[in-house]
């Protein structure tokens, strides 16, 4: 489908290079079971110096990698707080209960962000007949904010709260390396701040599959068992874990190219009355685009757009969502903003 439309669905429909498929081809392999794979090997290697932590482990999707966090962190009962538009509550399946045996304490976030003054009265106290708070986890840059990047002032905040509650901090930092190139501040200084970092390779990175969870090497430990566990140990994952070594040495910087092009895309279609986008939460790739001005429901925009060789995705129950990639070009988001503005103008 993505050959004969532009695909702006997410990030995710890129389909590896050339090079890309040469490294993955290339690949030396061994078991990784037996932790016998030197490509996945030195995966784990490169993204454990990039974030500054003891260990990582190579896992198949950020779903995995984000609920071996939380398995590896918590025990059943016990509670574990994120935003209301967090990807782990909205978009794992219901993983935690099911998974972890954990419940889910959401609070109301602006652009997907809380502030440490508002984690008080959710933190629960220590009587035997609540759960203990054990996680706090947030999203960075936040999918369903449109891309939106946590500030790393908060983040410190949160941080030192936790550490002075004896709470653990974890990040989906699926899209971490959005807001790295964003900001300009290293991945390992934002991972620093927190007890577990979970990373993906085939968003904005490009490679076809996996993720990685980073942390302590006994955090790793527990999470290389539970990876067993959910059936996610591989064999010669050496070939995959090669497209995400790719990834990393080539396809980090450019993904100012996909801020410039969501800027652009958020900036001409704000100019239309029939939608409202919040400009300030296009700090990435993705934009989020309100269509209850035009009377019609996100599916609806959606199938007009595919109809003119546009493919876009629901957001919400109001929006649809735009994903700025490395498979798209300037010239194709400029042919679909006229599309846009063809039909909406």
């Amino acid at each position: 489908m993505s050959n004969q439309f532009i695909d702006l669905r997410s990030d995710t429909v890129t389909r590896p290079s050339k090079a890309m498929r040469e490294a993955i081809a290339n690949a030396e392999v061994g078991d990784d079971v037996f932790g016998e794979d030197p490509t996945v090997n030195k995966l784990q290697e490169t993204v454990s110096s990039l974030l500054g932590k003891e260990n990582a482990l190579f896992v198949s999707s950020g779903c995995l990698s984000n609920q071996l966090a939380l398995k590896s962190h918590t025990e059943m009962g016990d509670e574990v707080i994120m935003e209301q538009d967090a990807h782990m509550f909205n978009y794992e399946t219901a993983a935690p209960s099911i998974m972890s045996a954990v419940q889910v304490k959401t609070i109301p976030g602006i652009r997907g962000v809380f502030r440490v003054e508002e984690l008080p009265p959710h933190i629960r106290p220590a009587i035997y007949y609540m759960p203990r708070t054990r996680v706090i986890c947030i999203e960075n840059t936040h999918n369903r904010a449109g891309g939106a990047i946590f500030p790393i002032d908060e983040i410190k905040k949160i941080s030192a709260f936790c550490k002075e509650r004896g709470i653990i901090f974890h990040l989906d930092g699926a899209r971490l390396w959005n807001a790295s190139v964003a900001t300009g501040i290293p991945m390992k200084e934002w991972a620093q701040y927190f007890d577990s970092v979970s990373v993906c390779f085939s968003k904005g990175l490009g490679a076809p599959v996996g993720s990685s969870i980073c942390g302590s090497k006994e955090f790793v430990k527990k999470a290389h068992k539970w990876r067993k566990v959910f059936g996610g140990g591989m064999r010669q994952s050496g070939i995959i874990a090669a497209g995400a070594l790719y990834a990393i040495q080539h396809n980090v910087e450019r993904l100012k190219e996909d801020h410039e092009k969501a800027k652009y895309f958020s900036q001409e279609l704000s100019k239309l009355k029939s939608f409202e986008i919040d400009l300030e939460s296009v700090q990435t790739n993705i934009v989020i685009v309100d269509v209850q001005k035009t009377g019609k429901t996100p599916q609806e925009v959606i199938a007009l757009l595919q109809a003119q060789g546009v493919l876009i995705s629901v957001g919400t129950f109001t929006k649809f969502r735009a994903l700025m990639h490395l498979d798209v070009s300037m010239e194709q988001v400029k042919f679909a903003t006229e599309k846009f503005k063809q039909i909406f103008d």
